[in-house]
Parts: structure tokens; C-alpha cells; sequence
């Protein structure tokens, strides 16, 4: 009964794309792995990893010289490693992290059946790859799941003690609770995180759009309730499920939050700055952001808005020496240094531009999308 109910709720959780978006060849020159349909990068490795369940997985692994942590993003369930590369190599670009990705089991060109007890030995084996290969250590990992990859971050985190944080992304409480509004937990549901999340030790953060047709903004916000360390949520206004990407605030948080966990030497002091970032949350479940002054205050502390008033500085410093009509070349030098600084504002704008019509190019409605258009059952 157990495995019959396990195979049903498989069906409405796992839509592996068919047939997969990349392939993967050896190198005749290097003997190295490589990604066919992608770019190849000298920064981005390409991996095939055993699980304990016995499959072989696919991961990539992208490394970025100023990252000081490494996140271990475990995508939807209706994408590959194909369809996710661009995505990977602008946010560990933008974030300053190395990024590892993986197809769970019976994705892209990893081997297997995809199950729930599958992505839990995938996520493993990733976790492992990074400690063994690369020398990670766990208070250096950041967990991000997205959707059904909240299932295999909530899992693995929650039995991590030492772990620096995690990012859910339209996450879900359970995969039944998608479907139905129940109010316990049975057992043969799939993915409880609702269980999990009370587990985790460290700092999370959740992403939620609040126009999100596919798994209601109630369950992140109720994650968020459960959460032990809290870190100020990012509810997108009219976010759905598959596009949060597309809106600048979604870049700008997530930088904001790297930063807040890069400061922070000890694992106290990312727990006290996790309060300080947060109201008291409200009881009701609705997912409106809150329009505080705070909010918007504290979005300024982003590269992009450091860069704007650095710039408007720079210029105020120019006109002042030219009212001045100092004809030093001190005056000119810094005349000169105030004309260059224009180009910032320029630079931060195009940056956030560059990745939100990156990710229209990807077209994210297909990718993610939780419940089928038609299913047989």
C-alpha cells in the first residue's frame, strides 16, 4: 500500500523534461566531462556522482574566485541542468558564490527513477562531492531549494547542524498540501517539510511570489513562521510561481542576504542579525509585503544602490569645485574621477537588466511547474 501511494504521489511531483535538454560527451582533448546545448566555461565543471540508492547523477560545479561560500541549489521539478545553466552561472556571478547544481535521479542524464527517497540520496551525494572534492566545509554551504527542491534542502538541513544557511524559493509545506488543504500530517504524504523545518538550526530565508497559482503563498509563509532563525522574507507582489526571477527585488534580496551571512564570523552573530532584520510576524497568513519604510531603506544597502549614491556623491563633489572655479589639478582630477563614477548607476542598472531579460530568454513558464496540465491516474 505504502509503495502504491508513494508511486501515485510521484506521478504529480516529478515531470522530468523528455527527452532532456543537454546531453553529456567526454573531451577528446582533456578527458573531462562536458554539457552539449551550453556554453563550455573553464570555471564550471562537470560531474557524475554515485548516490548510496545506486544511480548516477549529474551535477555541475561553478567556481567563483571571490566566493567565500558555496550554495548547493537543488532546482523544480520540471527542469534539468540544461535549462538551468544560465541561471546558475549569473548567480554565481552576481552573488559572488560558487554554485553547485544536480539533476536528481531520472532527470537530464542522471540515471534512475525519480522518488522522494531518490532526490534525498541525490542532495546527499552532492553534499558529499562538495566536502570531498572541493574541500567545502558545512559552515560555508548554503542550501537553496526551489519548489520541490525545498523537499531534499529541508531534508539534508535539517540533519546539519553546522550548516550557514538556506534559501527556499516557493517552497511547500508537503507535496499533499498542495493539493489539498489538510490540516495534519499522514503518512503517506511526500516531502513534510512542514515537520522539517523546525529542525533547522540556521538562518532562512523565503522567497514567495504573492500571486503564486501553483503552490499558494500560504506555505511559505507558514515555513516562515516555523522557522527557528528568521531572516527577513522577500514576498514578490504578483510573483507567480516560475517568474520571481524576473523581478529586480528578487536579485537585490538575495545579495543582501549573501552579504548579511558573508559578515557574519560566527554562527551567533548570524542568528542575532537574523532578528534584527525581521518584524514580529503577523498571525494572519496573507503574503502582502509589508510597505515599511524599513524595507525600502534597507534594499539600498544592495551593491546596485551603494553604486548609485556613491555616484550622486562623486557628482555634488564635481559641480561644488566648479562653483568654486578651482583650477587646480587637484580640482581636475577629482572633475575627472565624478565623470567616471556616471557610468555606475548605468553599469547597475544594465547588471539587473542583463539577468531579468536572461531569464525571460530562458522562458521560465515552462520550467517548475508542479502540477500537470493533464495527468492520467
Amino acid at each position: 500500500m505504502g509503495a502504491v501511494t508513494s508511486s501515485m504521489a510521484a506521478k504529480f511531483a516529478f515531470f522530468p523534461p523528455n527527452p532532456p535538454s543537454y546531453g553529456v560527451v567526454v573531451e577528446e582533448s582533456t578527458g573531462k566531462l562536458k554539457l552539449t546545448e551550453v556554453a563550455a566555461k573553464e570555471n564550471v565543471d562537470i560531474l557524475k556522482l554515485p548516490t548510496k540508492k545506486g544511480t548516477e547523477i549529474v551535477a555541475v560545479y561553478i567556481r567563483n574566485p571571490a566566493a567565500m561560500l558555496t550554495v548547493l541549489y537543488s532546482h523544480g521539478n520540471a527542469a534539468d541542468l540544461g535549462q538551468m545553466y544560465e541561471l546558475f552561472i549569473e548567480l554565481s556571478h552576481l552573488l559572488r558564490v560558487n554554485l553547485m547544481g544536480y539533476d536528481y535521479s531520472g532527470y537530464g542524464r542522471s540515471t534512475g527513477k525519480p522518488s522522494e527517497q531518490n532526490t534525498y540520496a541525490d542532495i546527499e551525494a552532492a553534499y558529499r562531492c562538495l566536502e570531498e572534492t572541493y574541500g567545502v566545509k558545512e559552515e560555508d554551504v548554503i542550501l537553496y531549494g526551489q519548489s520541490v527542491g525545498s523537499g531534499p534542502t529541508l531534508d539534508l538541513a535539517s540533519r546539519l547542524s553546522r550548516l550557514r544557511a538556506v534559501v527556499l524559493h516557493s517552497p511547500i509545506l508537503s507535496g499533499l498540501r498542495v493539493m489539498y488543504a489538510v490540516k495534519r500530517t499522514y503518512w503517506f504524504d511526500i516531502y513534510k517539510n512542514i515537520d522539517k523545518i523546525p529542525l533547522v538550526e540556521c538562518p532562512v530565508l523565503i522567497i514567495h511570489g504573492t500571486a503564486d497559482d501553483v503552490v499558494d503563498c500560504s506555505h511559505g509563509k507558514q515555513l516562515f513562521e516555523l522557522s527557528k532563525q528568521k531572516y527577513e522574507p522577500l514576498w514578490v507582489k504578483t510573483g507567480n510561481h516560475c517568474d520571481l526571477e524576473l523581478f529586480p527585488e528578487y536579485i537585490i534580496h538575495l545579495k543582501k542576504f549573501i552579504s548579511a551571512i558573508e559578515k557574519s564570523t560566527s554562527f551567533r552573530n548570524v542568528s542575532a542579525l537574523c532578528m534584527n532584520q525581521i518584524d514580529k510576524p503577523r498571525s494572519s497568513t496573507d503574503c502582502r509585503p509589508r510597505p515599511s519604510t524599513d524595507q525600502r531603506e534597507k534594499s539600498r544597502l544592495s551593491t546596485e544602490k551603494r553604486e548609485l549614491r556613491t555616484s550622486t556623491d562623486q557628482r555634488d563633489k564635481s559641480r561644488a569645485s566648479i562653483d568654486r572655479k578651482e583650477k587646480s589639478s587637484k580640482s581636475v582630477d577629482l572633475s575627472d574621477k565624478a565623470n567616471d563614477n556616471t557610468e555606475q548607476p548605468e553599469k547597475a542598472r544594465k547588471s539587473i537588466d542583463r539577468f531579468g531579460n536572461m531569464m525571460r530568454s530562458a522562458v521560465l513558464c515552462n520550467i517548475d511547474c508542479f502540477k500537470p496540465v493533464e495527468a492520467n491516474v
